[in-house]
Protein backbone atom coordinates (compact mmCIF):
# COMPACT_ATOMS: atom_id res chain seq x y z
CA UNK A 1 0.00 0.00 0.00
CA UNK A 2 1.29 3.37 -0.92
CA UNK A 3 2.74 4.84 2.00
CA UNK A 4 0.15 7.98 1.94
CA UNK A 5 -3.10 5.76 1.61
CA UNK A 6 -1.37 3.41 4.44
CA UNK A 7 -0.86 6.51 7.27
CA UNK A 8 -4.83 7.55 5.93
CA UNK A 9 -6.02 4.23 6.85
CA UNK A 10 -4.59 4.04 9.76
CA UNK A 11 -5.67 6.97 11.11
CA UNK A 12 -9.22 5.74 10.88
CA UNK A 13 -8.27 2.31 12.71
CA UNK A 14 -6.69 4.60 15.31
CA UNK A 15 -10.02 5.85 16.50
CA UNK A 16 -10.57 1.69 17.63
CA UNK A 17 -8.02 2.74 20.64
CA UNK A 18 -10.31 5.32 21.78
CA UNK A 19 -13.42 3.67 21.43
CA UNK A 20 -14.07 1.58 24.62
CA UNK A 21 -16.67 -1.03 25.27
CA UNK A 22 -19.23 -1.93 27.47
CA UNK A 23 -16.42 -4.61 29.43
CA UNK A 24 -13.88 -3.86 31.71
CA UNK A 25 -10.31 -4.75 31.65
CA UNK A 26 -8.71 -6.22 35.13
CA UNK A 27 -7.57 -2.50 36.56
CA UNK A 28 -11.10 -1.75 36.09
CA UNK A 29 -10.94 1.09 32.95
CA UNK A 30 -12.89 0.30 29.94
CA UNK A 31 -11.55 -1.93 27.12
CA UNK A 32 -11.11 -0.50 23.97
CA UNK A 33 -12.46 -2.04 20.26
CA UNK A 34 -9.05 -2.52 19.47
CA UNK A 35 -8.29 -4.44 22.55
CA UNK A 36 -11.01 -6.35 21.93
CA UNK A 37 -9.81 -7.09 18.24
CA UNK A 38 -6.64 -8.17 19.50
CA UNK A 39 -7.77 -10.52 22.23
CA UNK A 40 -9.59 -11.99 19.29
CA UNK A 41 -6.47 -12.25 17.00
CA UNK A 42 -4.49 -13.94 19.92
CA UNK A 43 -7.27 -16.62 20.52
CA UNK A 44 -7.57 -17.32 16.90
CA UNK A 45 -3.59 -17.51 16.71
CA UNK A 46 -3.63 -20.06 20.10
CA UNK A 47 -6.61 -21.85 18.20
CA UNK A 48 -4.81 -23.38 15.63
CA UNK A 49 -4.21 -26.69 16.38
CA UNK A 50 -7.22 -26.98 16.99
CA UNK A 51 -8.91 -26.05 13.41
CA UNK A 52 -6.39 -27.82 11.13
CA UNK A 53 -8.45 -27.83 8.40
CA UNK A 54 -9.02 -24.30 8.37
CA UNK A 55 -7.50 -21.23 7.00
CA UNK A 56 -6.69 -19.76 10.56
CA UNK A 57 -4.83 -17.23 8.91
CA UNK A 58 -8.07 -16.23 7.02
CA UNK A 59 -9.79 -15.83 10.82
CA UNK A 60 -6.90 -14.08 12.12
CA UNK A 61 -7.50 -11.39 9.28
CA UNK A 62 -11.27 -11.22 10.08
CA UNK A 63 -10.70 -10.82 13.57
CA UNK A 64 -8.73 -7.64 12.98
CA UNK A 65 -10.93 -6.49 10.17
CA UNK A 66 -14.58 -7.42 12.34
CA UNK A 67 -15.40 -4.04 14.30
CA UNK A 68 -13.60 -1.64 11.90
CA UNK A 69 -17.13 0.24 11.63
CA UNK A 70 -17.22 0.76 15.08
CA UNK A 71 -14.16 3.94 14.12
CA UNK A 72 -17.18 5.47 12.60
CA UNK A 73 -20.30 4.92 15.19
CA UNK A 74 -18.27 3.81 18.37
CA UNK A 75 -19.48 0.37 19.87
CA UNK A 76 -23.04 -0.24 20.88
CA UNK A 77 -23.25 -3.35 23.30
CA UNK A 78 -24.90 -6.23 21.58
CA UNK A 79 -27.85 -6.16 23.71
CA UNK A 80 -28.42 -2.60 22.52
CA UNK A 81 -27.89 -2.60 18.85
CA UNK A 82 -30.63 -2.34 16.58
CA UNK A 83 -30.64 -3.12 12.89
CA UNK A 84 -30.95 0.65 12.44
CA UNK A 85 -27.72 0.54 14.36
CA UNK A 86 -26.57 -1.73 12.13
CA UNK A 87 -27.06 -0.38 9.15
CA UNK A 88 -25.60 2.81 9.78
CA UNK A 89 -22.17 0.63 10.82
CA UNK A 90 -22.44 -1.12 7.53
CA UNK A 91 -22.51 1.83 5.14
CA UNK A 92 -20.01 3.93 6.88
CA UNK A 93 -17.84 1.12 6.57
CA UNK A 94 -18.44 0.40 3.03
CA UNK A 95 -17.93 4.06 2.46
CA UNK A 96 -14.70 4.33 3.71
CA UNK A 97 -13.17 0.47 2.50
CA UNK A 98 -14.80 1.67 -1.45
CA UNK A 99 -11.47 4.23 -0.64
CA UNK A 100 -9.02 2.07 0.03
CA UNK A 101 -6.77 0.73 -2.95
CA UNK A 102 -8.84 -1.69 -5.09
CA UNK A 103 -6.83 -5.01 -3.79
CA UNK A 104 -7.24 -4.49 -0.15
CA UNK A 105 -11.24 -3.25 -0.79
CA UNK A 106 -11.72 -6.37 -3.05
CA UNK A 107 -10.11 -8.26 0.14
CA UNK A 108 -12.03 -6.45 2.74
CA UNK A 109 -15.01 -6.60 1.21
CA UNK A 110 -15.14 -10.39 0.26
CA UNK A 111 -14.20 -11.02 3.61
CA UNK A 112 -16.80 -8.92 5.43
CA UNK A 113 -19.98 -11.14 2.71
CA UNK A 114 -18.01 -13.97 4.12
CA UNK A 115 -18.53 -13.13 7.80
CA UNK A 116 -21.91 -11.74 7.31
CA UNK A 117 -23.29 -14.92 5.25
CA UNK A 118 -21.33 -17.28 7.93
CA UNK A 119 -21.33 -20.10 5.79
CA UNK A 120 -17.48 -20.84 5.95
CA UNK A 121 -15.82 -23.04 8.26
CA UNK A 122 -13.59 -19.88 9.19
CA UNK A 123 -16.77 -17.42 9.52
CA UNK A 124 -17.90 -19.64 12.36
CA UNK A 125 -14.75 -19.71 14.07
CA UNK A 126 -14.43 -16.24 14.10
CA UNK A 127 -17.95 -15.56 14.95
CA UNK A 128 -17.35 -17.83 17.80
CA UNK A 129 -14.39 -16.04 18.76
CA UNK A 130 -16.29 -12.72 18.70
CA UNK A 131 -18.70 -13.90 21.67
CA UNK A 132 -16.24 -16.04 23.23
CA UNK A 133 -14.09 -12.95 23.71
CA UNK A 134 -16.31 -11.10 25.17
CA UNK A 135 -17.80 -13.94 27.68
CA UNK A 136 -13.90 -14.04 28.57
CA UNK A 137 -13.34 -10.53 29.40
CA UNK A 138 -16.63 -10.19 31.61
CA UNK A 139 -14.91 -12.98 33.41
CA UNK A 140 -11.88 -11.42 33.51
CA UNK A 141 -12.92 -8.08 34.80
CA UNK A 142 -14.41 -6.81 38.11
CA UNK A 143 -18.17 -8.08 39.14
CA UNK A 144 -18.90 -4.74 40.15
CA UNK A 145 -18.64 -3.86 36.69
CA UNK A 146 -21.64 -5.92 35.30
CA UNK A 147 -25.07 -5.10 34.97
CA UNK A 148 -27.70 -7.15 36.13
CA UNK A 149 -28.75 -8.51 32.37
CA UNK A 150 -25.14 -9.81 32.31
CA UNK A 151 -24.94 -12.61 35.08
CA UNK A 152 -27.61 -14.37 32.45
CA UNK A 153 -25.62 -12.99 29.80
CA UNK A 154 -22.25 -14.35 30.71
CA UNK A 155 -23.99 -18.03 30.96
CA UNK A 156 -25.60 -18.29 27.42
CA UNK A 157 -23.81 -15.75 25.06
CA UNK A 158 -22.59 -17.16 22.55
CA UNK A 159 -24.02 -20.66 22.90
CA UNK A 160 -25.39 -20.92 19.90
CA UNK A 161 -22.11 -19.60 17.77
CA UNK A 162 -20.07 -22.64 19.01
CA UNK A 163 -22.16 -25.41 18.34
CA UNK A 164 -20.68 -26.59 14.86
CA UNK A 165 -17.84 -27.23 16.64
CA UNK A 166 -16.90 -29.63 19.79
CA UNK A 167 -13.50 -27.86 20.97
CA UNK A 168 -15.85 -24.53 21.17
CA UNK A 169 -18.36 -26.41 22.81
CA UNK A 170 -15.66 -27.49 25.52
CA UNK A 171 -13.90 -23.63 25.41
CA UNK A 172 -17.55 -22.46 26.57
CA UNK A 173 -18.01 -24.69 29.23
CA UNK A 174 -15.06 -23.92 30.69
CA UNK A 175 -15.61 -20.35 30.10
CA UNK A 176 -19.52 -20.71 31.56
CA UNK A 177 -17.54 -22.72 34.91
CA UNK A 178 -15.71 -19.85 35.44
CA UNK A 179 -18.51 -17.16 35.17
CA UNK A 180 -20.43 -19.53 37.91
CA UNK A 181 -17.39 -18.85 40.39
CA UNK A 182 -17.23 -15.85 40.07
CA UNK A 183 -20.82 -15.21 40.49
CA UNK A 184 -20.45 -17.70 43.55
CA UNK A 185 -17.49 -15.93 45.01
CA UNK A 186 -19.22 -12.72 44.22
CA UNK A 187 -22.38 -13.27 46.61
Amino acid sequence: MEARKLLDALLIAERLKDATRHCYTTKGRHESVAEHSWMMTLMAFFMRDEFPEADMDKVIRMCIIHDLGEAFTGDIPSFEKTKKDEDLEEELLDSWVKTLPAHYAEEMQALYKEMAERKTLEAKIYKAIDGLEAVVQHNISDLSTWIPREYELNLTYADDKVEFSDYLKVLREEIREDTKKKIEEGR
